[in-house]
């Protein structure tokens, strides 16, 4: 236990994680160090992050602001208006200085720890991965391993390029299985440095930050985690066709996947290929769970775990071949609906099914740590889940994504999606006029795999203009209850 008895905090990113986790019931996934975790807190199993790419949700969680307040919905964006003097000369594969912010003094998540008295330090990738997405005043001292190449991710001859050493972004294969130790690829150094400052903080309150890259793509792991697998026990895509009548906007051509050297350009992916990608997938996932095992076990090796919060979070969902698509940038519920277990010494564990966001990740922590609230936040403290899990909560979580899909500039249109009890509506909106242009609506009741559009049978009239309604309305009308409606009122607009 520290000297203060402030309660600290081990806050864990993971890139690219859908609900790929046992304690989420896959009967693929092999992860028995998170699933320890979990059998220790609480599982959310209905947390929804406000974007479904990494910029936005992290950026957004880490400010406990949504999209439209920090005005950040691409991959350079930045939700502080100036660029650090550092950043100015970034060759333009790296964003150069086309950046800007909605909020320059805004406070983030470890910059409040650590006006508060605590270490906040971070490793790995906790805001986006590129060098103009990072943010120095978040933390006590520079942030280790937070720049994110993916020429990292390669070790064996046939996927090295002279490409890299120019753009070390380059991609080559989909997969790699090096026979090399956890150490060789980037989790295992971000896991092996956040353990030695575990060992270094002594009786200081802590926040650290340990992000991990995996599994997002290329899906490279030491090949002792594919043999964890057979390949073909691995479930197939479900519903792997494209939906049909669903708006345009809602689908993608799987660009992100189709970069790499050995997948399609266009046209279906081939069964053994679907076949490699999720075997890749899955052994990312169990690579990524050892190196949280490692965490543990520090942990517990300094003594820290019964004065530690603990909170594992996937920055977005992903999909992996099911309606024909493949990694983010959706509106659905495969890629808004991410892990979040929160593991608090003394509270009970177990599963929490109430509607959850991922801005609500701030002013939990706040709360369990006792630390003072803030009133500029737009999430709401999970706090009394973690005591009490079946408690009357939000009426509905929201998520949105732009289109096009760009990587700088004011969306043209934004798809508006609201998660309820057993729907899940998105409008697509022109972004200047708030028009609609399109709807969906996708009855839980009747399948969860949101592959039907209902939005034009006449018989959910009534639903749709309710759940639109409820949409426009913003997230505080999805707070009935009025103990924490009051709560709420003291954010102030937004």
């Amino acid at each position: 236990m520290n000297s203060t008895d402030k309660p600290n905090v081990l806050f864990i990113a993971v890139d690219d994680l859908r609900t790929a986790l046992g304690c989420y019931g896959d009967s693929n996934a092999k992860t028995p160090n998170i699933d320890r975790l979990a059998a220790r807190g609480t599982v959310f199993q209905r947390a929804y992050c406000q974007q479904a790419v990494c910029n936005p949700s992290r950026a957004s969680l880490m400010t406990g602001l949504r999209p439209d307040t920090i005005r950040v919905w691409d991959l350079k964006s930045h939700f502080r208006h100036e660029l650090p003097d550092q950043l100015a000369e970034l060759p333009q594969y790296c964003g150069g200085t086309h950046f800007r912010g909605a909020r320059p003094d805004v406070v983030t998540l470890p910059e409040c720890f650590k006006q508060q008295g605590y270490i906040s330090r971070s490793v790995g990738k906790i805001y986006h991965g590129s060098p103009q997405a990072q943010d120095p005043r978040s933390w006590s001292d520079d942030a280790l391993l937070n720049v994110v190449w993916k020429s990292a991710d390669y070790l064996l001859t046939e996927n090295q390029t002279p490409a890299a050493e120019r753009w070390p972004g380059y991609k080559m294969a989909a997969t790699e299985a090096a026979d090399a130790p956890d150490n060789a690829y980037g989790d295992g150094r971000v896991a092996a440095a956040a353990c030695k400052l575990l060992a270094e903080f002594g009786d200081y309150p802590f926040f650290l930050a340990v992000g991990f890259r995996k599994p997002h793509l290329p899906f490279s792991a030491p090949k002792r985690y594919w043999d964890l697998y057979e390949r073909d026990a691995i479930s197939a895509p479900e519903h792997a066709q494209k939906p049909v009548g669903i708006p345009d906007f809602a689908w993608h051509s799987s660009k992100e996947l189709r970069g790499y050297s050995d997948i399609p350009d266009k046209g279906p992916i081939p069964d053994d290929l679907v076949r490699r990608l999720r075997h890749g997938y899955y052994a990312c996932v169990s690579y990524m769970d050892a190196q949280v095992g490692k965490l543990i076990a520090a942990l517990d090796e300094q003594g820290l775990r019964q004065n530690t919060v603990i909170v594992l979070w996937g920055d977005h969902g992903y999909h992996l071949g099911e309606k024909a698509l493949w990694c983010k940038t959706t509106n659905y519920e495969l890629d808004t609906r991410a892990p979040l277990i929160v593991s608090v010494p003394g509270a009970p564990a177990g599963d929490c099914d109430a509607l959850v966001e991922f801005v609500d990740i701030y002013p939990t922590l706040l709360d369990c740590c006792g630390l003072p609230p803030r009133e500029d936040l737009e999430g709401l403290s999970l706090a009394p889940l973690l005591e009490e899990p079946e408690l009357p909560w939000k009426t509905a979580a929201f998520s949105q994504f732009p289109r096009p899909w760009t990587y700088r500039g004011e969306p043209e249109v934004m798809g508006y999606s609201i998660r309820a009890v057993r729907y899940r509506y998105t409008e697509w909106q022109d972004f200047g006029s708030g028009e609609i242009l399109e709807r969906e609506l996708y009855d839980h009741s009747e399948s969860g795999a949101e592959i039907h559009n209902v939005a034009g049978d006449a018989s959910y009239a009534r639903t749709i203009s309710d759940l639109s309604a409820r949409l426009r309305g913003g997230w505080r009308a999805a707070l009935p209850v009025p103990r924490l409606k009051s709560a709420a009122q003291t954010a102030g607009a937004g």
